[in-house]
């Protein structure tokens, strides 16, 4: 190969570095903050339990109830709090 044969090679793998970077940060971003989301679920669902004793309030420790907590926040341990009542 010749330098000019070297220099669009490099070129056009630097276009389609940017271009997966680009397509796949936005999905990305999004697995990144529902897992982040996740953990905070957990920790949410850890302090429940934990205060078990004087609130009486008692969930489940997994990853279902921390998805949804996670993806849903507040209303969402409401909501857990509601099926347990309910159920």
């Amino acid at each position: 190969m010749d330098l000019n044969q070297t220099v669009i090679a490099g070129l056009l793998a630097l276009f389609f570095l940017i271009a997966l970077i680009r397509i796949f940060s936005t999905p990305l971003r999004i697995a990144l903050k529902l897992l982040v989301n996740t953990l905070l679920g957990f920790l949410a669902l850890w302090a429940a339990n934990l205060t078990a004793g004087f609130t009486g309030i008692t969930l489940g420790f997994n990853l279902l109830n921390a998805l949804v907590i996670g993806v849903l926040g507040l209303p969402g341990f409401v909501l857990l709090l509601l099926t347990q009542w309910v159920l």
